[in-house]
């Protein structure tokens, strides 16, 4: 299931999240896919889905945070 095109991402993610941040998502999810394929590889009860969504979430979140409900990058 990992994602060719940011098209194909979640509506979820595609309408809020900036390009950049897309290209973060994606990349993060993809990767996730990839590593954590084998159940003993995971935490808990999560689907291999679920793991790499969170992945990705949490490679967005270290360089954007959300603003008055926008996702905007972080100043350095």
């Amino acid at each position: 299931m990992p994602y060719q095109s940011n098209d194909e991402l979640p509506d979820s993610v595609r309408n809020n999240l900036p390009k950049h941040a897309q290209e973060i998502y994606r990349k993060a999810f993809n990767s996730a896919w990839e590593e954590y394929k084998n159940p003993e590889d995971r935490r808990g009860d999560d689907s291999r889905e679920e793991v790499a969504h969170k992945v990705a979430w949490s490679a967005v979140k270290k360089e954007y945070h959300k603003e008055d409900g926008k996702w905007v990058r972080d100043e350095y």
